[in-house]
């Protein structure tokens, strides 16, 4: 891994002048309009006359657009986010067209995310000091962690969160990032609810339960929310900015939590086996999905897997039939059913008794570092980073 060529982003806090404000929202309006009028002309052109337009057509459009009276006031605000808006939808057909994702979606102008993304030519960084295109004054940016000695940002992104809090990320090379020297370390990793996690070393990591500490706070303002009447004044904007800070609070100790798990997971491990679960359609169990949704299984494995690929560690993802919880880690015999409710089962082949989450993670681990070693013949989903896929086994077939 080269140290030099990794790029990672830095995310400040920052408090923008009346001014600042106005500005960054005329352009936050202005994305949104060209990303969607763009949009539209592609999705006419392709349904009317089956061509497919380019991101160079939607450039040319945008230079015509300014020049009608209509859309004079997108002159008002930098060029650099409003042709980034461009490449972003270029990006998004891309990934649709290659089944990675669905038909790109028009931006809604109360649910889509605040950004605009600012390229080396429309922002100046000096000393510190960050100042944008179209701005006489640098941002008032809280420097909660330095940058890395000489870094240069090759991108800025401008964004506000629904609770009206404003953030700017700096994309720079961090030579800091170098593998990790190894130390032959394996761990089985079992997620849960009870649990967060459960390694194979025994350790049962406490599932922190952010939504459910602050759960009668929310409740409480979503009832306030839902008694102010709609259009009428500014006591429902009020009401929604505070469900909206309540909920920024659950998701910013639950995203602290989880990077402090992974950075440990990380370093204290050479290879890390998890579980490859779908949790889109664990979502769709309606007694737990709450508790799944807190738990945040996606974002681990999101973060436990760039971690990794920095670090120079190696994760693997076993597939997610694998049956790790009905499986005796001692003597491999199999179980016909394991309910929800049994924490702790005897064995009926050696007569062990197993904690079902350690039992779980020693066989995830087991089957990791089979995957490992061999490359194929215990059912992976995928290993990370790089590699091939191996190949699952078909199932048994019991003979009637």
């Amino acid at each position: 891994m080269q140290a030099a060529h990794v790029k990672r982003a830095f995310k400040y806090r920052f408090y923008p002048t009346d001014a600042q404000a106005a500005e960054l929202s005329r352009t936050f309006g202005c994305v949104r309009k060209v990303y969607n009028m763009a949009l539209a002309a592609r999705t006419e052109a392709w349904t009317l006359r089956a061509e497919r337009v380019n991101y160079n057509t939607t450039s040319a459009m945008l230079m015509a657009w300014k020049k009608t009276e209509e859309l004079a006031y997108l002159n008002d605000v930098s060029s650099v986010p409003l042709q980034q808006a461009l490449r972003h939808l270029q990006t998004a057909f891309t990934h649709f067209f290659a089944k990675r994702a669905k038909y790109p979606r028009f931006k809604s102008r109360k649910k889509s995310r605040r950004s605009a993304e600012y390229t080396t030519s429309a922002f100046r960084f000096r000393d510190g000091r960050l100042a944008l295109a179209k701005m006489t004054e640098p941002l008032d940016i809280v420097w909660s962690r330095p940058l890395p000695e000489g870094a240069q940002p090759s991108t800025v992104t401008v964004s506000q969160d629904a609770a009206g809090r404003w953030f700017v990320s700096l994309l720079v090379e961090d030579p800091g990032i170098k593998p990790l020297p190894g130390n032959g370390s394996a761990v089985g990793a079992d997620a849960g609810l009870d649990h967060l996690l459960t390694l194979s070393t025994g350790e049962k990591i406490t599932n922190p339960r952010h939504e459910r500490r602050d759960r009668a706070r929310l409740a409480k303002a979503q009832r306030e929310l839902s008694r102010k009447a709609k259009g009428v004044g500014a006591n429902r904007a009020k009401a929604r900015h505070k469900v909206a800070r309540i909920h920024a609070r659950i998701a910013d100790r639950r995203r602290d939590a989880l990077h402090k798990l992974t950075t440990r997971l990380v370093r204290e491990n050479q290879t890390i086996v998890i579980e490859d679960l779908a949790v889109r359609n664990l979502l769709k169990n309606g007694h737990l999905a709450r508790a799944i949704s807190d738990a945040a299984w996606s974002d681990f494995h999101s973060l436990l897997e760039y971690k990794a690929q920095w670090y120079g560690r190696e994760v693997i993802a076993v597939d997610r039939w694998f049956p790790s919880s009905k499986l005796c880690s001692h003597c491999g015999t199999l179980q016909d059913r394991m309910p929800l409710h049994v924490r702790a089962w005897t064995c009926e082949g050696c007569g062990t008794t197993h904690d079902r989450d350690v039992n779980a993670a020693n066989n995830l681990l087991a089957a990791g570092l089979a995957v490992s070693a061999c490359g194929a013949g215990v059912r992976p989903q995928r290993r990370i980073p790089g590699g091939q896929s191996a190949m699952k086994q078909e199932p048994l077939r019991r003979e009637p």
